[in-house]
């Protein structure tokens, strides 16, 4: 079974991904990460990468679909993806790459949100960089000011999540993306996600997956 996440930045996509792969064994796929090595690497896809992130913008098709091919080459079952696809042309070339291994996006979650939680959730964010669990400034703070519970890894606020390059992203996502949710009508799953505490929404996806 291979799944797609869809909604919008903030939505919680990540959080139920990590939530899925840590209870369930699925094994996330996220352009984030993908992106976050190569730029770390400093490979010459991270570095284009790097830069359209950092002004809000999708980062181009061919950079994400070559970084996806090589992931997709060691696994391509029981995948969670995350991220990806972000556009039309994006779903339609992972559909071809899925096919050479003989498999499939079985289900697409779509979380459906309200931008007014969208923006509270984004620009009120604190990230860990080793585990990726997120945190907010007020209303889920760590034990320990900006340390993570879980690893203890000093806490971070990314550099896309400003309130500017939020609304960039949001006008990008309902352009680009949201399209999506007509575009896999046959195998899709909405879920509000509006006042849902994430035990509370992994419960309803698990459900709604019947896993």
């Amino acid at each position: 079974m291979n799944i797609l996440m869809l909604g919008a930045p903030g939505s919680g996509k990540g959080t139920q991904s990590e939530l899925l792969c840590d209870k369930k064994a699925f094994i996330h796929l996220s352009t984030g990460d993908l992106f976050r090595k190569n730029i770390s690497g400093e490979t010459e896809l991270g570095l284009l990468a790097k830069s359209y992130i950092n002004q809000g913008y999708l980062v181009p098709d061919d950079v994400t679909n070559k970084m996806v091919q090589v992931f997709l080459k060691s696994e391509s079952d029981n995948l969670i993806f995350d991220g990806y696809p972000r556009t039309i042309d994006q779903a339609i070339e992972l559909d071809i790459m899925l096919r050479t291994y003989d498999k499939s996006l079985s289900h697409v979650i779509y979380l459906d949100i309200d931008n007014s939680v969208l923006l509270d959730r984004i620009v009120n964010r604190l990230v860990c960089p080793t585990c990726k669990r997120s945190y907010h400034k007020i209303t889920r703070r760590p034990l320990v000011e900006n340390i993570c519970d879980f690893d203890s890894t000093n806490l971070i606020v990314r550099e896309d999540d400003t309130l500017d390059k939020v609304n960039q992203r949001l006008l990008t996502y309902n352009t680009q993306t949201k399209p999506l949710i007509e575009f896999y009508k046959d195998r899709l799953i909405k879920i509000n996600a509006n006042n849902k505490r994430p035990e509370e929404l992994f419960a309803i996806i698990s459900e709604a997956l019947g896993i």
